[in-house]
């Protein structure tokens, strides 16, 4: 399985850019750059925000663990 990180896809399918998404969520773009490399996780509340803000079901965020 590679190594998918759907916040990153959601963002590009949409033509936004981290940038956009750190200033409506009030973070740090360096924080959103982090989320979309996988090298940080953003909390389950955050997750609620920012498919809120992007207009999406949050499931839309997450890989699926089963098939």
């Amino acid at each position: 399985m590679t190594n998918l990180n759907r916040l990153k896809v959601v963002l590009a399918e949409q033509k936004k850019t981290g940038k956009w998404l750190a200033e409506r969520l009030g973070k740090d773009t360096s924080t959103v750059s982090k989320w979309c490399s996988n090298k940080m996780q953003p909390s389950l509340e955050m997750l609620m925000r920012i498919a809120e803000i992007l207009d999406v079901d949050i499931r839309e965020l997450i890989i699926t663990t089963k098939q």
